[in-house]
């Protein structure tokens, strides 16, 4: 059974708090928060309180709290002992502390480990402003969605897309960047039509001649293959294409422009 020690105080393990702490404003702010940290459900706001610890207890009282600076609703009680010495403690564990059956079993048996403040496991629950934020449950990972595997015509075949943008594709054989045409919403037109998304073609003579500009609608004959954009080396911002660009237009033909 736990004794009475208030003349034993030098046994307690004392985390006085850092620097300033928040005091309550008047009685409603004392009541308020008590009831929030789940200390008094009587109609009566208690003002003292129980500390136990190696099988003695202590009469406290609360003097304040501290709140931790990345999330406000986190705090740590500030209480007062007989002698005015201060200590910082978790809300749940001086609860915890009020139960009757608070030190036995375990907690007697154990009192050389477990309970004492010096504990690092304790001193954690004590003194919560000095750690981290407890992070909240992770939701589980969505698996990415795999992009669906075109079935690509090996013909050539009939397209309508629109102008993106212009860029700049690195070319090994010359070592140096190619003018190239981004085209959107790509389909191929077949009986049962193929939406392609976003593909490139090389800007080449014959398509300059149309002086192609961004959102520009295009019909042409051409050939279709996986091949992904190769970035260009050292182009402007405007140059540079955000999403990956997995299919490349072959030998564009019969070209007309909306």
């Amino acid at each position: 059974m736990l004794s009475a020690a208030s003349s034993q105080l030098n046994e307690v393990t004392f985390l006085p708090p850092k620097g300033s702490y928040e005091t309550f404003t008047d009685e409603g702010h004392y009541a308020e928060k008590v009831r929030e940290w789940g200390l008094s459900t009587t109609k009566e706001v208690k003002k003292q309180f129980l500390y136990k610890e190696k099988n003695l207890q202590y009469t406290v009282t609360v003097k304040g709290y501290e709140v931790y600076e990345k999330n406000p609703e986190i705090n740590t009680i500030v209480i007062e002992f007989q002698d005015g010495n201060l200590c910082c403690i978790h809300p749940a564990y001086l609860k915890e502390m009020q139960a009757s059956s608070f030190g036995k079993g375990s907690f007697s048996d154990a009192a050389e480990s477990s309970p004492s403040p010096s504990n690092e496991k304790e001193k954690t629950e004590m003194h919560p402003a000095e750690d981290k934020v407890p992070e909240s449950p992770k939701e589980p990972s969505k698996k990415k969605e795999k992009p669906v595997k075109l079935e690509l015509p090996e013909e050539k075949v009939h397209f309508t897309a629109s102008v993106k943008q212009f860029s700049l594709s690195w070319n090994n054989f010359n070592e140096e960047n190619d003018e190239v045409i981004i085209l959107e919403n790509l389909v191929i037109q077949l009986e049962n039509p193929i939406e392609v998304g976003l593909s490139w073609c090389s800007h080449s003579k014959t398509l300059k001649k149309f002086e192609l500009s961004p959102g520009d609608i295009l019909e042409f004959d051409g050939k279709i293959v996986k091949k992904k954009l190769p970035k260009g080396k050292d182009v402007e911002e405007q140059f540079i294409v955000a999403d990956p660009v997995l299919y490349k237009i072959n030998n564009p033909s019969k070209i007309k422009k909306g």
